[in-house]
């Protein structure tokens, strides 16, 4: 169990790679000769994050954990195959029960490239009072609202609106209710949280911003793979 000065993790890697043009879990793709769940875990560590727990598919449980082995204090469980909130649900679990102000966070794997001061700027953030935190982008396309027939019906304003990244960070007590009371989503992924901050908004939380960043992009499709290529080939050279 983590200590009450340590924070600790739940990083969701239970996702397919059907949108990646890929064979089995998308966690798993390599990127410069590493899957995507390592980059990933390397970098909440050295972001300052203690116990790690993985959600990968219950099919694929010891690839994850062979890929994953030279990385300590590390625990890989089964994740859900009907929902993220679900598979968090469950690394939540993994854990085991927290002191209430422990600090939390909730990563993607599809992020492999964080930088660890995103990390820190969340865990800061956290740590210095806020309940649940979570790192964002300015938009910088213009955004519609669309009806069921795809019709317009809305445009934001682009200075109202935020992208968000992961990983977001919150007290444990907070995050733990948040779960609690939304557990009846998570069985259908249409229902279901498509991060843990909304849940915390729902519950009538509040949820802080701070900075996130370019490198932080999420790894969905195989031109998001080569940029990350890129980038990843960019730091070795630098």
């Amino acid at each position: 169990m983590p200590s009450k000065s340590e924070s600790c993790a739940v990083l969701t890697a239970a996702g397919s790679g059907s949108r990646l043009c890929c064979e089995g879990p998308k966690a798993l793709v390599e990127l410069s000769g590493r899957p995507l769940v390592w980059w990933a875990a390397r970098g909440l560590r050295a972001g300052g994050v203690g116990a790690i727990v993985v959600t990968a598919p219950a099919s694929s449980i010891e690839e994850f954990r062979s890929a994953l082995s030279d990385i300590d204090d590390l625990t890989v469980v089964a994740g859900s195959d009907r929902s993220r909130q679900e598979s968090v649900a469950l690394g939540l679990a993994a854990l085991g029960r927290c002191e209430a102000d422990t600090v939390v966070l909730v990563h993607d794997a599809a992020r492999p490239l964080t930088p660890p001061q995103v990390t820190e700027r969340v865990i800061d953030a956290v740590a210095g009072g806020a309940g649940a935190v979570i790192p964002v982008l300015p938009v910088t396309d213009t955004l519609k609202t669309v009806d069921a027939s795809g019709v317009v019906v809305g445009t934001p304003r682009r200075s109202d609106m935020v992208a968000v990244q992961t990983p977001q960070g919150f007290r444990w007590d907070v995050l733990i209710r948040a779960h609690e009371e939304g557990a009846s989503l998570g069985a259908d992924e249409a229902r279901a949280a498509t991060d843990d901050a909304g849940l915390v908004e729902a519950i009538g939380g509040s949820v802080q911003t701070v900075a996130g960043d370019e490198r932080s992009m999420k790894v969905t499709r195989p031109l998001d793979l080569a940029l990350a290529q890129i980038l990843v080939a960019e730091e070795t050279s630098a």
